[in-house]
């Protein structure tokens, strides 16, 4: 029996598995994050809430979560 394939990126400083072709926004869902309260980056760049979805992740992609700025 064959394992199903997988990737790992890193998620602010740890290594996280993933299905292969996992996206943004499944990663969210996996960590248990509410989609409104965290900004996310891949790779250094930003990625707005309404592209998480079809970001798709590849093995050894950088993740970060923090705290989304408001204000004027």
């Amino acid at each position: 029996m064959n394992a199903l394939p997988s990737i790992t990126v890193r998620l602010d400083e740890r290594a996280v598995s993933l299905p292969a072709g996992a996206t943004l926004a499944q990663l969210l869902d996996a960590e248990h994050r509410e989609p409104v309260a965290v900004a996310t980056a891949l790779n250094g760049r930003f990625v707005p809430r309404d592209a998480r979805a079809a970001t798709a992740l590849r093995d050894g992609d950088v993740v970060l979560f923090f705290q989304p700025i408001v204000g004027g």
